[in-house]
């Protein structure tokens, strides 16, 4: 009897546990540019990444399976010598919308600087406390996809709550201050490049100098997203007077990869939003956010 109700509790454990993961991630390995090598290679691969991201335990909170993050990777590999590949990455996330079927995007970008070893066969697995592991240049793959789910972690929990992400960006500097070094590894040096690498990018989440940002991206969710069932006029309002806070920081730090990685996921949502605006008022935020958002400064301009 006693093995019975062991067997019953550890089938419950182990059910709990399944539904207890925080993404529902879709990864997309596309190859077509490389010539000669085996597809099951990246169908391999693929599989590999979603199992990693899927079943990996994030955090220590419990998710059920309508609580899930929404997130899709596409990997698009456009040069190999031997098992070394690069291309770029694409990272979309969304977060529900209360009270409606919406949901809005967290992050939308594409990073350019990857380059991993992979060979058929190879274990894919994230240790947060192995970041490097035996092979660089082979730890790297894991170490790209553990930054950037840190970094949707921290986003999704800061648009619930004011400053609740801080965890998930220092779990993502901690992998920037680890992260593998060998030969063509680029993106995770203060000096690789330029200043719009992982580097700068989390830095500048957490960095005194853009503090206004975080409460921002919370109103911008929390009093604004959530409340546009309920109350939109209100919440409409609270997004664009806020824009003041993001702002300050463009006008203190030009160019910033922060901005432009919030106005990447962002800048449809505003447009739309825009046209809810009173014209009398809806000037003013045109001329703010086509300043702040120059590649998107047109497409503003056409809702004046």
């Amino acid at each position: 009897m006693k093995k019975i109700i062991f067997l019953f509790i550890s089938l419950l454990v182990g059910i709990c546990g399944a539904n207890a993961q925080e993404l529902n991630a879709k990864v997309s390995v596309r190859a077509e540019r490389l010539q000669g090598v085996d597809p099951k290679i990246f169908e391999t691969l693929q599989a590999s990444l979603i199992q990693m991201l899927n079943t990996n335990k994030w955090t220590e909170d419990a998710y059920k399976p309508f609580e899930k993050i929404e997130v899709n990777f596409l990997l698009n590999l456009t040069a190999r010598t031997n098992n070394v590949y690069k291309g770029t990455l694409t990272i979309q996330a969304s977060r529900p919308v209360f009270n409606t079927s919406y949901q809005s995007t967290i992050v939308n970008f594409m990073d350019k600087d990857v380059a991993f070893k992979y060979e058929q066969g190879q274990v894919v697995i994230f240790d947060q406390q192995r970041i490097t592991g035996s092979d660089p240049m082979a730890s790297n793959l894991t170490a790209l996809f553990g930054y950037y789910v840190n970094l949707i972690l921290g986003l999704h929990y800061d648009s619930f709550s004011q400053g609740g992400g801080t965890e998930y960006f220092k779990k993502a500097q901690n992998i920037v201050i680890n992260a593998p070094d060998e030969g063509e590894i680029a993106g995770w040096k203060s000096n690789d490049g330029n200043n719009k690498n992982r580097f700068w990018l989390i830095d500048q989440f957490l960095n005194p100098r853009y503090a206004n940002f975080r409460p921002y991206f919370y109103v911008y969710h929390r009093y604004g997203m959530d409340m546009m069932a309920e109350k939109p006029e209100e919440a409409v309002n609270a997004i664009m007077d806020g824009l003041t806070n993001i702002e300050t920081i463009n006008k203190e730090n030009p160019g910033s990869i922060l901005l432009q990685f919030f106005f990447n996921a962002k800048s449809a949502e505003y447009i739309n939003l825009l046209k809810s605006v009173p014209e009398a008022k809806r000037k003013q935020f045109v001329a703010k956010l086509a300043v702040m958002d120059i590649p998107n400064a047109a497409r503003y301009n056409d809702v004046r």
